[in-house]
């Protein structure tokens, strides 16, 4: 039975006022057609029963139409759900973006906001929606409750624990503003709303850039790991010099490498989504060509050679535009992201840290920087767009010297090459067990130290030399200082600590 109505709501081309059987007053004004259903559009209000209920009624139609007249009512009863898809219907980024954004689009803004009306989001809501972010990225009440490994009925156990609040991060916010913020300015364009909600909102904080590179001393001992393996030294090597990305150092091509010029050109990357991987463009879409460092470009050429000769003794041939790095000896095929990001995890598990590849882009970035080069230079070496602008904005209060133009270059800064490079050119059938003792710079320094310890010019407990007396005798660079400390360390012959001075360690008897 339809609802009476009243004799103010007579003017059905201005808007209507029925009485609902409750006794309140529901003022509905016709908006046009809903773009998205094809239907037709009211904008609604109830005005609760009691003597000003009529009044109250005329003001909100009047309220209702002026609305409409200026064009400032939204055009869909469209809900946050169907404005998600519509938006990742017509989103044209790229493919591990997309998959990024869904994610973020699933977990948390369909969750909290999905059954919303577009049109009815405002400051306060969204406001709401991060704080909840903010306090737990499962979006719990904050009452305590066991997290349950599966949903099927099971005995609990060790895996089902207590749950824990944990905040969403800072940078994770930020992207799920960012897909809000497309979609809803989209949501104007198409003229669902008028009135952005975000504008009525606090936007999220911004994210605080704390890159942590290895120290000097840290990087040292990584290098001297990492060529436990040549293949693998070099990749290690090649990060910590270029401040390549990791899918990048994965795409690097043979055909790429200039060691006459001495540039390394970076096209494509490599990106992975479970076992599947691609390649693709870099992550700005931007082509950069790299100047490589003399003891890199020999490092470099004596690889390739040992490449090339394990190619002949299995009667194949190097593609010219194989993988630099590659799990296959043709070299046609790329190294997996995931496997170069677990096998560094192990590689600095193994000498005691919790470190990820990325760090080494850091550690690249930052003493480049503290060398004296321009922020431009740097961005462009590492692929940053903005003109330099993110250079400035992640690593500038990193390095105290960063407005200092310090005499020198990256080569002068990086620990010297720790192999012998004609023993990295032999082939397979010829090599060697043990490496030459007499090869790099810090091994002769760890070899000339280990006589005086050996021979009791320095007995237990007595001081090393400094690292600054190491660097003016041996005229090396501090990362080669620390890592013939590091030999002597490794070897039981040395002690040393943070902020202390290294000792000659005492000898234990059997």
């Amino acid at each position: 039975m339809a609802a009476p109505r009243t004799k103010a709501g007579e003017d059905r081309k201005r808007g209507e006022i029925a009485t609902l059987p409750s006794g309140s007053l529901r003022v509905k004004v016709y908006a046009g057609i809903d773009p998205l259903t094809s239907k037709r559009h009211y904008l609604t209000e109830v005005i609760s029963p009691g003597p000003g209920a009529d009044k109250e009624a005329k003001k909100a139609r009047t309220r209702l139409i002026n609305q409409v007249d200026e064009q400032r009512n939204p055009r869909t009863k469209a809900t946050v759900n169907q404005l998600m898809d519509r938006y990742l219907e017509l989103l044209d980024v790229d493919v591990t973006t997309r998959k990024s954004y869904e994610g973020y689009i699933r977990n948390h803004i369909r969750p909290l906001l999905g059954e919303l009306q577009v049109g009815k989001l405002d400051g306060e809501t969204l406001d709401s929606f991060y704080t909840i972010l903010r306090r737990c990225r499962a979006h719990c009440s904050g009452q305590p409750f066991i997290e349950h490994y599966t949903a099927d009925q099971h005995d609990c156990g060790d895996r089902c624990k207590p749950h824990a609040c944990r905040p969403l991060k800072t940078s994770s916010i930020r992207q799920v503003h960012g897909c809000l913020s497309g979609a809803l300015t989209r949501a104007i364009r198409w003229r669902w709303i008028t009135i952005n909600p975000l504008a009525q909102a606090e936007p999220p904080k911004a994210v605080k850039h704390d890159p942590d590179p290895p120290t000097p001393e840290q990087a040292a001992a990584i290098v001297n790991e990492a060529f436990r393996d040549p293949e693998w030294g070099v990749l290690v090597w090649l990060a910590m010099t270029t401040g390549a990305r990791r899918g990048e150092l994965c795409a690097m091509r043979l055909n790429l490498l200039d060691l006459n010029k001495a540039v390394l050109s970076i096209k494509t990357s490599i990106a992975q989504d479970g076992a599947v991987t691609w390649e693709k463009d870099t992550k700005t879409h931007q082509q950069r060509r790299i100047a490589l460092d003399k003891a890199t470009v020999t490092l470099l050429r004596a690889y390739r050679e040992r490449c090339e000769a394990d190619a002949r003794d299995l009667s194949i041939t190097l593609a010219p535009d194989g993988r630099l790095f590659s799990p296959s000896p043709d070299h046609s095929t790329w190294l997996k992201p995931s496997t170069v990001t677990q096998r560094y995890r192990r590689m600095c598990a193994r000498l005691g840290w919790d470190m990820h590849i990325h760090q080494l882009r850091h550690y690249s970035a930052t003493e480049l920087i503290a060398a004296g080069v321009d922020v431009r230079t740097v961005a462009g070496r590492l692929g940053h767009g903005g003109g330099g602008s993110t250079t400035l904005r992640v690593y500038s209060a990193l390095v105290s010297e960063a407005d200092q133009r310090a005499a020198g270059s990256l080569n002068g800064r990086m620990p010297d090459v720790p192999i012998d490079l004609d023993a990295l050119a032999t082939p397979a059938a010829e090599r060697t067990a043990e490496p030459d003792e007499e090869g790099a710079p810090y091994q002769r320094i760890a070899a000339d130290l280990r006589g005086a310890i050996n021979s009791g010019i320095l007995k237990p407990g007595d001081y090393l030399p400094t690292m600054k007396d190491i660097r003016e005798r041996y005229n090396v660079s501090a990362g080669t200082a620390h890592r013939a400390l590091d030999l002597l360390t490794s070897a039981g012959l040395a002690t040393a600590s943070r902020g202390r001075r290294a000792t000659v360690a005492e000898r234990t008897t059997s």
